[in-house]
């Protein structure tokens, strides 16, 4: 066990890549993760677990079809297992994921924005 905190800010600063979430922590059978993320994602979802988006800096829209969501800094929404969304932001958004370990962050859609699965920092 690590007994130093985390310090959020040093571990952003460690990775510029938009898409490619990080893993900062495990907790039980989960990771937090750390991303960064500007333009669209692709549609996907997840049949086996559920997602959490916590915006650290700037906002994000959480597209489902038929409807959006805005999460703006300071604000945390859960996506539920098996609800197609993709994710966007106009700027330069930052934000905690806390989704289970070994989750696909394109789900079984795949495709040139898959990022690894156990990408640590």
């Amino acid at each position: 066990m690590d007994f130093r905190p985390i310090n959020i800010a040093d571990k952003f600063e460690q990775f510029s890549e938009h898409w490619s979430p990080k893993i900062v922590a495990g907790m039980n059978d989960y990771h937090l993760k750390l991303v960064k993320f500007q333009g669209d994602f692709v549609w996907h979802e997840h049949k086996d677990t559920d997602e959490v988006f916590l915006v650290l800096d700037g906002e994000m829209v959480i597209h489902f079809r038929g409807r959006d969501v805005r999460v703006a800094k300071g604000e945390m929404f859960v996506i539920p297992r098996g609800m197609e969304h993709k994710t966007s932001a106009r700027h330069e958004c930052c934000a905690l994921l806390v989704e289970r370990a070994g989750t696909v962050n394109t789900g079984a859609a795949g495709g040139n924005m898959t990022a690894p699965a156990e990408d640590w920092i």
